[in-house]
């Protein structure tokens, strides 16, 4: 700004002409354009700002759910912390009994699905993207149950379940 009011052209400005010509409007504008309309997901026209209507609407908060909100979070913290004692316990013992095991696996489950349920609501909004939050919801939903069949599976199937098969993974020898 300086260089500029006293006359000195610095090497931003000098440049500027060649990097603004007609030749690069014409060969990268159109590819720039065509290229953010086509591979990128199209989102739902927002309001300036996120504001919805004028300074003196009232307030409309979200419509209660008991499945989110204040006791959703509850939940999700009460699970992390009996998981805890149940993450420690074979690792002191040596060994966990069937039913403990499977526990700790279904609340394994639990609490990666309403980690990745948080994830999906933050960064892809329904407000924002519409049908593609419906979309990741709807997948995360049939992850959860392939998965949950595939604890089901491991519980009853292999020998000592969740904690038999990190034992098998973490005490097993690499074949050279």
């Amino acid at each position: 700004m300086i260089f500029a009011r006293l006359g000195i052209k610095t090497l931003g400005t000098a440049l500027r002409p060649a990097v603004h010509s007609p030749l690069h409007h014409s060969v990268f504008r159109p590819a720039s354009a065509c290229l953010s309309r086509s591979l990128f997901i199209k989102t739902i026209p927002q309001p300036v700002g996120n504001i919805v209507g004028n300074v003196n609407d009232a307030y409309v908060g979200p419509t209660p759910n008991k499945f989110t909100g204040s006791r959703h979070w509850t939940f999700e913290r009460a699970v992390t912390i009996c998981m805890t004692p149940l993450m420690i316990t074979p690792f002191i013992t040596g060994s966990i009994s069937a039913p403990i095991d499977a526990a700790m696996a279904g609340l394994l489950l639990y609490h990666c699905y309403a980690g990745w349920e948080s994830c999906i609501i933050d960064y892809i909004p329904r407000r924002v993207y519409g049908v593609w939050h419906t979309a990741a919801m709807w997948l995360l939903i049939f992850g959860t149950a392939v998965s949950g069949y595939g604890v089901y599976v491991l519980e009853t199937s292999s020998a000592g379940g969740l904690w038999g098969l990190c034992k098998r993974i973490w005490k097993h020898k690499k074949e050279d």
